[in-house]
């Protein structure tokens, strides 16, 4: 392989004499979990990807069969799931932009807000670190230079400091909250005051993956927030709570100020007229889809309890996740549950998420951890 292929994580590019963005061969890849190890007498079960375990619920799964005109284009708008959300949140649906996945949504907010400005030094995006790992690449394919701050050894974000990385190239900041992979969420008081500490001028992203699974009395509501801030986005999803990951379906919620632009990044038909028709059923039946989640919620319980009776230090979890602080003996727990018919993610040196599945692998796990004699810190 050529430097040129190295530098830009491609092969065949020296042959042909296309390059790549330069940018590109400095961005990490992202890793999705991966699945299971086939064990022998032994079920296995994926802990690796923060997915719901569950599927949708029967009336959702009806919706998307009913869908049979794929020949045809999608609504570019979702008026119907944004109606649906605009009663579901009580906020107007011209605040409401969808995308594929809150990720997807995600990609819209920075291609309309940070990036390279002609020939002016890169804007700057600001996240703590660790958190998703997709922040680090969307920000650099956004043309943008990402700002990372250290969580704290609790694992949760360090606001003081990131207020305090703040400069006049800043032009996004992104709070995940719970934070992915680390589990703790953010409160009220600790949003409201990090909004007064930074310039209004400053985009405020409140990343609400997991919201509903959070049970802490005094956790951030990015709704309320949007309704205060103008400067503010919420980011949510319906892959994890709905169980609708493979169908892409996220959106984010703004002020005019802010959704008149991300109308124009918005990539057209990124949601699909299935992804759409099972999103609005799963609101439709949301006290069932609330009782699936108290059962993911309560097994997450179980399985921090369980983990802080070992002796685990383990930080809050308010998502459907735990993280284990290993560091070094990440990969090496990593690979003797594999032996034990369990993913879970490891991140480097750093540690372990393990997403909270099935009652009999959450048992299992707990199990293993038992008979590991390396007990992890905090992060």
């Amino acid at each position: 392989m050529t430097s040129i292929e190295n530098q830009a994580g491609f092969a065949g590019t020296a042959a042909s004499g296309i390059q790549p963005r330069r940018a590109l061969g400095k961005l990490p890849r992202y890793a999705a979990g991966k699945p299971p190890v086939v064990v022998e007498g032994m079920q296995s079960f994926k802990l690796s990807s923060n997915e719901n375990a569950l599927p949708p619920l029967p009336s959702v799964l009806e919706a998307i069969r009913a869908q049979t005109a794929v020949n045809r284009y999608p609504d570019p708008m979702t008026t119907m799931l944004r109606a649906e959300l605009s009663g579901f949140l009580d906020v107007p649906a011209a605040d409401i932009v969808t995308g594929a996945g809150s990720l997807g949504a995600l990609n819209q907010i920075l291609a309309a807000f940070a990036g390279q400005n002609d020939f002016e030094a890169p804007d700057e995006v600001i996240y703590a670190w660790r958190s998703f790992e997709a922040y680090p690449i969307c920000v650099g394919l956004a043309g943008a230079t990402g700002i990372q701050v250290p969580v704290r050894p609790d694992g949760t974000h360090d606001l003081e400091a990131m207020a305090a990385a703040v400069t006049e190239r800043t032009r996004v900041i992104l709070l995940c909250t719970p934070n992915n992979p680390t589990g703790p969420g953010l409160s009220r008081n600790e949003v409201e005051g990090f909004l007064e500490a930074v310039p209004s001028s400053v985009v405020v992203v409140i990343d609400e993956a997991y919201q509903e699974f959070v049970r802490r009395s005094d956790a951030v509501d990015g709704i309320e927030m949007y309704r205060e801030h103008e400067n503010v986005i919420v980011l949510r999803t319906f892959s994890k709570a709905h169980g609708l990951a493979g169908l892409r379906v996220g959106y984010s919620v703004a002020q005019p100020l802010l959704t008149d632009s991300l109308r124009i990044s918005a990539v057209p038909f990124a949601v699909s007229q299935v992804g759409e028709h099972a999103a609005v059923a799963s609101l439709r039946h949301y006290d069932e889809v609330a009782e699936r989640v108290q059962g993911i919620v309560d097994e997450r319980t179980r399985v921090v309890e369980g983990l802080r009776a070992l002796g685990w230090q383990v930080p809050e979890a308010e998502g459907n996740f735990v993280w284990l602080a290993l560091k070094d003996f990440s990969q090496d727990f990593a690979e003797l549950v594999g032996h034990q018919g369990l993913s879970v993610r490891a991140f480097g040196t750093e540690g372990i998420r393990v997403s909270i599945g099935e009652p009999e692998a959450n048992t299992r796990f707990l199990e293993l951890c038992g008979g590991y004699p390396h007990f992890p810190g905090l992060c």
